[in-house]
């Protein structure tokens, strides 16, 4: 009998792989109708069924072989931001990228035939003053226009703060990188094709680029703060300018550089929330950091608060992969 353990084990394991599945926590796919539907039926009855328990007169007998779901899940995630590479977190759901792909494809449309375009000389001109191509000719910017233009310019560098890592696809080779830098240049335009493509959970984080770029630039506080302090001085900047937002909304109707960027900003802070929900839960902080989730509809200022007061990398059990190849 001692020779054939699986004989005489039996464990009584009230909590099965439904608490501890990983596409739960996969923000792709937390609130599809299958993973809903495991929710409810998990919350009805007591303890969800193994694939490999049988059930006997309410027993329930465990393999010995078979290791215990919560121990795997703590093995799985002590090394990397979140996932696990090899998972196949969300792997099979394309509905949202397919989604995704007819709205930046509608989007695309929008903007090249049927947003307004009454204006295009006026439009260069703005173009020219706003890039300092032209000097002071008596003509006074709009304020509110400036005061967008500027912001518009840290949008990327936000949302490069929170793609870089926890954003980041380990299960395709689409880097991130490139994207956020044509984010400074074509905004949401840009970002969306990753956002079709993005396929989570992140890749593990190793130590060795915690300090080198653009890790140690993205980490910083001091980035992060600079990016509020200023994010707040535009938008205090061009609330001052009360007499000139009808002149921007006037530009807004005629204007093809003012209606597109207009709505650039307004979808990069509509996208923002999720992002900094993924950031949350990629660094497993969000227990003490939901309060930010929030503020984060609160354009920029909300997302770089939470850039700020979000728990460094360092603090976080990264992949000590290179360490352990040289040992």
């Amino acid at each position: 009998m001692i020779a054939n353990p699986n004989l005489i084990s039996c464990n009584f394991l009230r909590f099965g792989p439904l608490l501890h599945d990983s596409k739960l926590y996969n923000p792709k796919t937390l609130f599809s109708p299958k993973t809903l539907f495991s929710l409810k039926l998990n919350n009805r009855i007591n303890f969800p069924i193994h694939p490999y328990e049988k059930k006997r007169n309410a027993q329930i007998c465990l393999s010995s072989e078979i290791k215990n779901p919560i121990v795997q899940e703590r093995d799985s995630g002590e090394n990397g931001v979140e996932g696990d590479e090899d998972g196949d977190n969300g792997g099979g759901d394309w509905t949202t990228s397919i989604l995704l792909f007819l709205f930046w494809a509608g989007l695309m449309y929008y903007v090249f035939n049927l947003s307004p375009n009454q204006t295009p000389s006026r439009d260069m001109y703005f173009l020219k003053k706003l890039l300092n191509l032209i000097g002071d000719d008596g003509f006074k910017m709009n304020r509110v226009l400036v005061s967008l233009w500027y912001i518009m310019g840290l949008w990327p560098i936000a949302y490069s703060m929170l793609l870089i890592p926890s954003g980041r696809s380990s299960k395709s080779s689409i880097p991130v990188g490139p994207f956020a830098t044509f984010s400074f240049f074509g905004g949401v335009y840009a970002l969306l094709p990753y956002f079709i493509l993005w396929r989570p959970p992140p890749p593990r984080v190793k130590e060795a680029e915690l300090s080198s770029w653009p890790l140690n630039f993205l980490e910083s506080k001091l980035t992060a703060g600079f990016l509020g302090a200023v994010g707040l001085g535009l938008i205090v900047y061009a609330s001052l300018a009360q007499d000139e937002w009808k002149e921007f909304f006037q530009y807004f109707r005629e204007s093809k550089l003012v209606h597109v960027t207009s709505l650039d900003f307004s979808l990069l802070s509509a996208f923002a929330p999720f992002w900094v929900y993924n950031d949350m839960t990629a660094r497993k902080c969000y227990d003490k950091t939901a309060w930010l989730v929030p503020l984060s509809i609160i354009p920029l200022l909300g997302p770089a608060l939470y850039l700020l007061l979000r728990p460094p990398l360092t603090t976080i059990p990264v992949s000590l992969e290179s360490t352990l190849k040289s040992d």
